[in-house]
């Protein structure tokens, strides 16, 4: 990974001439009060690295005769010059080999050196370009769009499945009723084969009395008819055998009773209402049970999706541990943007600035007067850990700061001169290279 092994500013904004060794790894802390000169190390750092969209729109000191002077020299071994009437840009390798622009950024992360821009930026984006890095956006889009469109399936399903349980439970129920509407017809039909039968039965009765009453006037006859005794005994005898068959066929005889029926004709109307309302229940239920059946079908296809997703995730070459998308979502350790700590917003954008260009291995942050020492001190052990380099403004003059501004200058390094005098002016070049300074001008950041 490229850092900044040392860096010399002079003339730019508020400073006026600045030499710093910042932390190879670790965070580097350059505090001071309001309007010392700190912001301007980092505005001056970005405008030698990221190019002229990163001039600060009034470069120049106020009140300076001296141009703008900036030289980085980084780790592996290119040095970096803005110098002259128009701040020309010079980038000579360890080879003596010059170079623009484009070296620089081939190697020279944007957010490294303008982290807000990532910070500010929404909880969408943020995740859109964690998932651009990581080469899985397109796949997790697709997969949240299956997700959302059979979300709302089973939505309306489920919305469709409680208004039919509502509606089965607001219906009324009659356990006496028939399963089937029943038909006048049918019951007519069944009343006159009752009676039917019924008038079988009273022809018997009849056909019983007729030989009741012949046998009992046969007897008389025999009586008063002696002289045809044999003849009347041998009708009676057969009659008598008639008697008992005829005894013998009614012994077992029932008559139906047609009330019942007479009565579910007149009501046929009310039997029939209950069965559709039964049947209607009974409907409502059973629908109400197929959509609940379908809406955990498709609750198991989202949970597969889920799946899908969180193994995406996890089998992807994520930037940091912890760190995950969800729903569009930047998530780390479980929460969301807004509800990281500061020092955990700052790692992760890190990490992900880190991703983005691997070979760039610093990066510039602004204002850390928002944090407290214990997160600074978290926020520093982690990029010692990580091998990183952060250079940091904070306005504050307490221990924690690697080195303090003052009115442009290192506190304690007042009055240094990094380039000639006006009257050294190289007409060719603008300006001559600043000759080798003496070890005394050479602030060397500690470790936070």
């Amino acid at each position: 990974m490229i850092k900044i092994s040392k860096l010399e500013i002079e003339n730019v904004k508020r400073v006026k001439a600045v030499k710093i060794e910042p932390s190879s790894a670790g965070l580097t802390v350059v505090g001071g009060r309001n309007g010392q000169g700190k912001t301007s190390v980092l505005d001056s750092i970005a405008w030698a690295l990221g190019g002229n969209k990163y001039r600060p729109s009034q470069a120049e000191r106020e009140g300076s005769a001296i141009p703008p002077f900036l030289s980085l020299t980084l780790s592996n071994g290119l040095v970096v010059e803005r110098k002259g009437k128009n701040s020309d840009l010079k980038v000579i390798d360890p080879n003596g080999q010059k170079g623009g622009q484009q070296l620089l950024d081939s190697f020279v992360e944007e957010l490294a050196i303008n982290l807000p821009k990532f910070m500010n930026a929404s909880n969408k984006e943020k995740a859109s370009i964690l998932l651009q890095i990581i080469g899985v956006g397109q796949q997790l889009h697709e997969l949240e769009v299956k997700e959302q469109e059979i979300y709302n399936r089973r939505h309306a399903i489920g919305q469709i499945a409680d208004q039919k349980s509502k509606f089965a439970k607001e219906q009324a129920y009659f356990p006496d009723a028939p399963k089937e509407p029943i038909s006048a017809s049918e019951m007519i039909q069944q009343q006159q084969a009752i009676l039917a039968r019924n008038g079988e039965n009273q022809l018997k009765r009849q056909r019983l009395s007729q030989f009741q009453a012949l046998y009992a006037q046969q007897g008389q006859e025999v009586e008063r008819l002696k002289a045809m005794l044999k003849d009347a005994e041998a009708k009676r005898t057969q009659t008598g055998l008639d008697l008992a068959t005829a005894q013998k066929d009614t012994l077992q005889l029932l008559d139906e009773s047609t009330e019942e029926l007479e009565a579910n004709i007149r009501q046929i109307d009310e039997i029939n209402r209950k069965v559709r309302t039964n049947l209607d229940k009974d409907k409502a239920e059973t629908d109400a049970g197929e959509y609940r059946q379908q809406y955990e079908t498709l609750t198991t296809e989202i949970d597969a999706i889920r799946q899908q997703k969180t193994d995406l995730l996890t089998n992807a070459n994520l930037p940091l541990p912890g760190l995950s998308v969800d729903d569009g979502n930047l998530i780390y350790n479980g929460q969301r943007w807004d509800n990281m700590s500061g020092a955990d917003q700052l790692k992760v954008s890190t990490a992900i600035v880190r991703k983005l260009k691997p070979e760039c291995g610093f990066i510039l942050l602004d204002k850390l007067e928002q944090m407290d020492l214990e997160t600074l001190k978290e926020f520093g052990s982690w990029l010692e850990q990580e091998g990183l380099q952060a250079i940091a403004t904070r306005v504050s003059t307490g221990e924690e700061c690697s080195i303090i501004i003052e009115d442009g200058y290192v506190a304690g390094q007042e009055g240094i001169t990094l380039q000639q005098s006006p009257g050294e002016i190289d007409p060719g070049e603008g300006w001559s290279a600043p000759s080798a300074p003496s070890s005394s001008t050479t602030w060397k950041a500690g470790e936070f």
